[in-house]
């Protein structure tokens, strides 16, 4: 059975069992900065685990893309470490529990028409305490006893939030794989023999901010079960790197390199690693992720570096892991199609960075020679831990060969250091996620509020609204009076709550005998609901009062140009810098629209200029908006482009501006896009690497923004006394003049250099046998002017040390030159001015002939001036 049946089986089960099939998440999780990666399948759907969301249908299936790094140093030396992995998942949601999930996990894993275990292959664990999982499993399902084994680890909990027992279903693959006899061989234990098919969780506690267990106002399943891992079993391999998952992509690295997959211990792990690595970095690629020196992008230029040196070890000495993307497509395409459909630009992402990486392995030994020679100079054979962590770390730079290269140089490398360097890091990695991976309470004041609220904002701006709830200090009550703050539900409203970069409307409730209510900002409750944050400004608010909801027109106004300028700068983009563009987030606010988007370069301004145009062309053409409802198989066959993160139902939302932009979007827009009015780029930028960002500006916020430009224009050509479209010119002509005059400035400066050095060469005194001059200057050149009279004191005595200085308000400048005849003989400019610059209250140096410093008390620049003469004899007799 393929891996492909496998998870298609999974799915056509838990469909029948009532589920909803949700599609796999990005790998990027949205409006999560709790997490880096999507880790697991239940990560996109933790806001309902924890009931800030109730889901339309309690019961889910899924089989999400997963990435976790945290053991990448085992990927490819074990039979189970990935990067990448596909993790089967089915979940309840306040609905069933236990026994329905023991039940259908044992129909599943034995049922002929489904994956056909023999049932006496199966055991499982569950936690000690857990009397009610082993009642099921024991006299339900009918596994004896001594299959059924408790382990205290059979609990999980990531801190704050929903947690609970687990029960574990081992497959036992029989004598070949390990004897019974060993301590170790049992369901649970460190073997070959039983593994893991399937984790069970029933989330039934709420682990509360003070370190206590209560139940959960609704319990939950969440379950897990790793595809690779599950095709191992199901194919009869050694290893999940044996599955048909890998055996392509396998065997198109042993094709390139030449180097046969069995050849040996060492090009087996090689190639294991090139495997995970490159599915993983597709996948992550496909979803936006480029490579770069932090975050995400770190972790995947990290990954294809590993696996660029591992193909050294094949014998690979040129960019080839990018050849192996259409395999990855032709394994995973057929329900991951992304990687396929943007194939082309994943080959460029990770063909580019591997041609990097190739210099980089160039630089890095250059920067490891200077180390060893550092090293010995100093008397020392060992390159530290931390110079062979930071080559590793911010060079990408293999440790083993910085223990080649150090061998050859007769040195050794501090293994343990490098480890320990390496472990600092891990738990870094370790403590932030402990942090951060934890979810909310489950619970609150509208977790179990089911009664309605429509929105009718896409049509009217007004309402008349009846109000159903009210909550204030984290409980339902009946009122709210002035000066009060509380979150407001209404059976029908036109406030939009943010969504999709849209933000908040604002506006007003005003009731009868004078209740007034300002609306703040929106979000969405539990069931869906618009909650509204409102401040009372006058009069008692209650729940059941008839209100009239008004929408700030002008802001709404606002935001739809804003919105709707949005969408057509997305495809202004892919038109100009090409279709791998794609959002990766935005902020669509009455004054402004942010746009951050993926892309591998700088744009340049007539790319800029392109785009603004494309979007102002749109705008001028005066296109009515096509708004409809349509199923999304429908709207995706369209080409509708669907916005960054966001979840889809069967039935969408669909955007259409004529024949130029199509999108998904549950937002507000204009009616015509003659409407905007006008469109201005104000500023682009990167926010990391491979992501843009561009903010604009629409209607009477461009307007305005391009009268004050115009405005600073005028003022600029008042002061030239010209003409606006003379102002060019003038600067031009003006810059000309300048640059004369900077060239007739430094020629004087240089003629007073040699005015100034003729002067001071008949001040020379001779310092046993050598000549000194020690002057002050006049400071008015700067440093350059000093070093320039230097420079003519040398040139005329022929043989003579330099000391000058100058004060400069509050500040001395010091410059030392010494000719090389006399630094031959021990004359060291960069030592004799650390110790004049110090009687100054400065530090400096430099080298042998030429040093400069600076000091902070000009009152003893003549005491430094005299201490010279002294200070070179000191050096002339080698003291």
């Amino acid at each position: 059975m393929k891996a492909a049946e496998i998870r298609d089986k999974w799915l056509k089960f838990f469909a029948s069992k009532g589920h909803h099939v949700e599609p796999s998440a990005s790998l990027v999780p949205h409006n999560d900065p709790s997490l880096l990666w999507i880790n697991a399948g239940m990560a996109p759907l933790k806001a309902y685990f924890d009931g800030r969301v109730k889901p339309e249908n309690p019961r889910i299936a899924n089989s999400q893309k997963c990435i976790r790094t945290n053991d990448i140093e085992n990927v490819g030396k074990t039979r189970r470490h990935h990067t990448f992995f596909e993790m089967l998942g089915n979940f309840s949601i306040g609905d069933y529990f236990k026994e329905e999930a023991i039940a259908w996990a044992w129909e599943f894993l034995t049922g002929p028409e489904w994956i056909g275990f023999a049932p006496e292959r199966l055991s499982v664990t569950i936690h000690p305490e857990d009397e009610e999982a082993f009642r099921y499993w024991n006299e339900k399902i009918g596994i004896p006893a001594e299959r059924i084994v408790k382990l205290e680890d059979n609990f999980w909990d990531i801190g704050e939030g929903p947690c609970g027992p687990c029960t574990e279903i081992f497959y036992d693959r029989g004598d070949k794989y390990g004897d019974l006899s060993d301590p170790e061989c049992y369901p649970g234990g460190e073997n070959e023999r039983f593994l893991e098919v399937w984790n069970l969780v029933f989330s039934q506690f709420n682990h509360n901010k003070d370190g206590s267990y209560t139940p959960l106002p609704n319990k939950n399943i969440d379950t897990g079960a790793g595809l690779e891992r599950f095709a191992s079993i199901v194919q009869d391999v050694d290893s999940n790197f044996d599955t048909d998952l890998f055996q392509p992509i396998i065997g198109h690295a042993s094709r390139i390199s030449g180097v046969a997959y069995r050849a040996g211990a060492e090009t087996d792990v090689a190639l294991k690693v090139i495997a995970d690595h490159i599915r993983t970095v597709a996948f992550a690629v496909g979803d936006g992720v480029l490579p770069s020196n932090e975050g995400r992008g770190y972790i995947i230029r990290r990954l294809l570096r590993r696996a660029v040196r591992y193909g050294k070890v094949l014998g690979v000495d040129r960019p080839f892991l990018w050849e192996l993307t259409p395999t990855v497509g032709d394994v995973m395409g057929s329900y991951y199609p992304e990687v396929v459909e943007k194939c082309e630009f994943i080959e460029k992402v990770i063909r580019t960075e591997e041609e990097r990486f190739h210099e980089t392995l160039s630089d890095g030994l250059a920067i490891l020679a200077d180390i060893c020679g550092k090293a010995k100079s100093e008397g020392v054979s060992v390159i530290s831990g931390s110079d062979a962590f930071k080559l590793y770390d911010t060079y990408g730079f293999p440790f083993d060969l910085t223990e080649d290269y150090a061998a050859e140089q007769g040195m050794t490398v501090d293994r343990g250091g490098f480890d320990a360097a390496m472990e600092e890091q891990r738990e870094r990695a370790r403590s932030a996620r402990q942090e951060t991976e934890s979810m909310k309470v489950q619970g609150g004041p509208l977790s179990d509020f089911t009664e309605k609220s429509e929105f009718v904002g896409y049509d009217q701006l007004t309402e008349q609204a009846r109000v159903i709830a009210i909550v204030a200090d984290d409980r339902l009550v009946d009122s709210v009076r002035a000066g009060e703050q509380a979150v407001v539900l209404l059976d029908r409203t036109p406030f939009y709550a943010e969504s999709g970069g849209q933000v908040s409307d604002k506006g007003t409730l005003v009731g009868e005998g004078g209740v007034v209510a300002n609306v703040t900002g929106l979000y969405k409750a539990p069931h869906g609901q618009h909650a509204h944050l409102v401040t009372v400004a006058s009069g008692t608010l209650k729940a059941g009062d008839a209100v009239t909801a008004n929408v700030d027109a002008k802001d709404r106004g606002d935001i739809v140009r804003n919105h709707t300028a949005t969408h057509l700068l997305h495809k202004a983009l892919k038109e100009v810098l090409g279709v791998h563009v794609n959002q990766a987030g935005s902020l669509v606010e009455p004054d402004r629209l942010r746009f951050d988007f993926s892309h591998f370069g700088a744009v340049t301004p007539e790319e800029l200029a392109d785009v603004e145009r494309r979007v102002n062309e749109q705008i001028w053409l005066g296109t009515e908006l096509d708004i409809g409802y349509k199923p999304i198989a429908e709207a995706k066959a369209m080409g509708a482009m669907a916005l960054f993160g966001e979840k889809y139902g069967d039935i969408v939302r669909v955007v259409r501006v004529g024949d130029y932009s199509l999108e998904l979007c549950g937002g507000c827009h204009v009616r015509n896009t003659a409407q905007i009015g006008l469109f201005k780029l104000v500023s682009e930028s990167g926010i990391g690497s491979g992501v843009r960002r561009i903010e604009a500006l629409t209607g009477r916020h461009a307007y305005q923004y391009m009268d004050e430009q115009l405005g600073l224009l005028r003022g600029a050509a008042t002061l030239l006394k010209t003409g606006v479209a003379d102002v060019p010119k003038r600067i031009e002509t003006l810059q000309g003049e300048i640059r004369q005059l900077q060239r007739d400035y430094e020629s004087l400066q240089g003629k007073l250099g040699r005015l100034a050095a003729a002067d001071l060469a008949a001040q020379a005194v001779d310092v046993g046998g050598a000549k000194l001059v020690a002057a002050q200057v006049n400071a008015e050149g700067g440093m350059d002017a000093i070093r320039g009279i230097a420079d003519e004191l040398k040139a005329k005595l022929g043989s003579a040390v330099v000391v000058l200085g100058a004060a400069d308000g509050d500040k001395v400048q010091l410059v030392v030159a010494a000719t090389a005849d006399l630094t031959a003989k021990g004359v060291h400019a960069g030592k004799l001015i650390k110790e004049l610059a110090a009687i100054c209250g400065g530090g400096g140096g430099g080298k042998p002939e030429l040093a400069q410093a600076g000091g902070k008390d000009p009152s003893k620049l003549g005491e430094a001036l005299a201490a010279a003469e002294r200070l070179l004899q000191a050096q002339v007799a080698g003291k």
